[in-house]
């Protein structure tokens, strides 16, 4: 029998390309979005979909020479990389949102890797003024 809390196959697929889990399952959410690794997990699961369409563009084209295939692929790839890693906190908040959680959690793993400075600080220097 699968565990309610976390997507069968199917429902992870879609869930990787856009479709909210049912609340039973906001735990294996959160962790996914918000956890180790989910920096890397999103940037990977943007990324597969422009994979099998250079894959398939090279395919075409089976008589190209390497350094023409390089020039048809890599001026797609390096941008959808780049703006996959630096959208990367967008992408996790938007889908946090649609799953109904708490935008901010993206934020926990540099509050955890920063908290023994940030205590450093405040024992120092008192603790920051909120505006």
């Amino acid at each position: 029998m699968s565990d309610p809390t976390r997507p069968n196959p199917w429902q992870y697929i879609t869930y990787c390309y856009g479709r909210t889990l049912p609340a039973s399952m906001h735990d294996w959410v959160r962790n996914d979005l918000a956890g180790p690794g989910a920096a890397r997990r999103t940037v990977i699961r943007n990324v597969i979909p422009v994979l099998i369409l250079l894959v398939i563009l090279l395919l075409c084209f089976p008589n190209a020479t390497p350094l023409v295939q390089l020039t048809m692929t890599l001026p797609i790839l390096l941008p959808f990389i780049y703006f996959a890693v630096v959208l990367n906190k967008f992408y996790r908040k938007a889908r946090l949102k649609r799953h109904g959680l708490d935008t901010e959690l993206v934020h926990e793993i540099e509050l955890a890797k920063t908290a023994d400075a940030r205590a450093e600080y405040e024992a120092r220097h008192g603790r920051r003024l909120q505006k």
